[in-house]
C-alpha cells in the first residue's frame, strides 16, 4: 500500500455539503403543496397558499442545481396560478400581480443557484490546485535513506479557509540523515507560503550545516525573512511548529522540538514519548525566549518505530469534543508494520473524528534500515 496517497473513506470534496438529491426535492414540493392545500381548504382559504409557496425555490437555490430550482420554481408558479384561477373578479389585477412577483421571484431564485454553482466550483478548483499544490512540493511516501526507511502519509483538508501549512522533509547529509516536519501556525493559501519557505530552508541547510542547532538557526532565519515580506504585503505574520532530527549511525538521535508535537516510541515497553524536556520555542519566536534552542538526545535501537504527526492527529475531536488519545491508542499498534502504520492510524483517526477532517494530517513513520549501520 502506498500509505502517500489518499486513504479510503476520506472526502474529496474537503467537507463540502452534498448537492440535494431529486427524491429529496420531489417530497418537499409535493409535501409542502399538499400540506399547503389542506389548511387551505380547511380554513377555506386556498388562495393563501400563494405567499407561502414562493418561498420553496428561493430555498432550494441554497442547496440544489440549477435545473432542481428551475423546476421548483416551474412548479410553484403553476400551483399559485392554479389557486387563483377561479379569483372573483374584483381581485383578478391582485392575483395577476401576484402570479407575476411569484415569476420574478422565482426567476431570481433560479439566478441565484446558477451564481452559487459557479462559485461552488470555482472554489473547488481552487481548493483542488492548493491540495495538489502540497503534494506536488511534498516528495511521496516512503522516503529512504542509508540510515532509515520511512513510511507516511499526507492528507490535507481540500478547503480554502481550512488547509494547512503541514510539511516534512527526510534529508541524507555529511552529517547523517535529518528529519523535518513542521506546522505552520493559521491557515489558507498564506499559511501554505510560510510552510514552502521553511522547507526549502531545510532540504538547504539540512545539507549543508554540520549542527543539528545551525539547521534549526537557518529555519529561524527563513521564517522571519517571510514575515518581513508578509508585513510588508500587510499579511498577518506567523511563527512555525517544528521537530528537526539528526540520525546518525549510532542508536542515539539528537532531537530539536519548536513547539512541536514529540515524537512517540512504539517498541513495546518503550512505548510513549521519547522527548523529557520542555519544548523550545516554535521558528519565528527566538527573540521572544530567554534561552537559546538546545539538543536532546534519546536512544532509537534497531527494531523500533517512531511515530511523528502534526497536531491534525493530536487535536481531533470527537462528537462529544474530546482528543484523540495517541499515546493511549499507540498500546495496540505494536504489531503493524510500518508500511501499513500510516493508515491504521488514519482509519482509527477518522471512526474517533466520525469522518470529520478539520485540519490537516501529517505521519511520518521511521524505522532503521536493516544491516549494520547502529553501532
Amino acid at each position: 500500500m502506498d500509505a502517500s496517497r489518499e486513504p479510503s473513506g476520506s472526502s474529496a470534496a474537503g467537507g463540502t455539503a452534498p448537492p440535494l438529491r431529486w427524491s429529496v426535492v420531489v417530497f418537499w414540493l409535493v409535501a409542502v403543496t399538499v400540506v399547503l392545500a389542506v389548511i387551505g381548504i380547511f380554513l377555506g382559504r386556498e388562495t393563501r397558499l400563494a405567499p407561502f409557496l414562493v418561498v420553496l425555490p428561493a430555498l432550494i437555490a441554497g442547496r440544489g442545481s440549477m435545473r432542481q430550482t428551475a423546476v421548483a420554481s416551474t412548479w410553484v408558479t403553476v400551483m399559485i396560478a392554479g389557486a387563483l384561477f377561479d379569483t372573483a373578479e374584483d381581485t383578478v389585477g391582485a392575483a395577476a400581480a401576484t402570479v407575476v412577483f411569484a415569476v420574478v421571484f422565482n426567476g431570481l431564485s433560479v439566478a441565484r443557484a446558477a451564481q452559487r454553482v459557479r462559485s461552488e466550483r470555482e472554489i473547488a478548483r481552487l481548493r483542488s490546485a492548493a491540495a495538489a499544490l502540497q503534494r506536488q512540493l511534498l516528495r511521496p511516501f516512503p522516503l529512504m535513506t542509508d540510515q532509515l526507511i520511512v513510511h507516511g502519509l499526507y492528507q490535507p483538508v481540500e478547503e480554502d479557509s481550512r488547509v494547512g501549512g503541514d510539511v516534512y522533509e527526510v534529508v541524507s547529509s555529511p552529517y547523517g540523515t535529518r528529519v523535518f516536519i513542521a506546522d505552520v501556525q493559521g491557515k489558507g493559501l498564506p499559511a501554505i507560503s510560510a510552510a514552502f519557505s521553511v522547507l526549502s530552508a531545510f532540504r538547504e541547510a539540512a545539507v549543508a550545516e554540520p549542527t543539528l542547532t545551525a539547521v534549526v538557526d537557518a529555519l529561524e532565519d527563513a521564517v522571519l525573512r517571510h514575515n518581513s515580506f508578509a508585513a510588508q504585503a500587510g499579511e498577518s505574520e506567523r511563527f512555525v511548529t517544528a521537530l528537526v532530527l539528526g540520525i546518525g549511525p549510532g542508536t542515539e538521535v539528537q532531537a530539536i522540538n519548536c513547539g512541536h508535537v514529540p515524537p512517540l516510541m512504539l517498541h513495546g515497553d518503550r512505548d510513549g514519548p521519547v522527548l523529557k524536556g520542555e519544548p523550545c520555542v516554535p521558528l519565528g519566536l527566538d527573540a521572544f525566549s530567554p534561552e537559546p534552542r538546545t539538543v536532546e538526545w534519546f536512544a532509537f535501537p534497531q527494531g523500533s518505530t517512531l511515530l511523528l504527526c502534526t497536531d491534525g492527529v493530536t487535536e481531533a475531536r470527537d462528537p462529544s469534543g474530546k482528543f484523540y488519545p495517541l499515546e493511549q491508542r499507540a498500546a495496540a499498534w505494536d504489531g503493524v508494520s510500518p508500511g501499513d502504520l500510516p493508515a491504521t492510524v488514519y482509519r482509527d483517526l477518522r471512526r474517533h473524528a466520525a469522518g470529520s477532517q478539520g485540519d490537516d494530517t501529517a505521519l511520518m513513520v521511521l524505522r532503521r534500515r536493516p544491516g549494520g549501520e547502529v553501532e
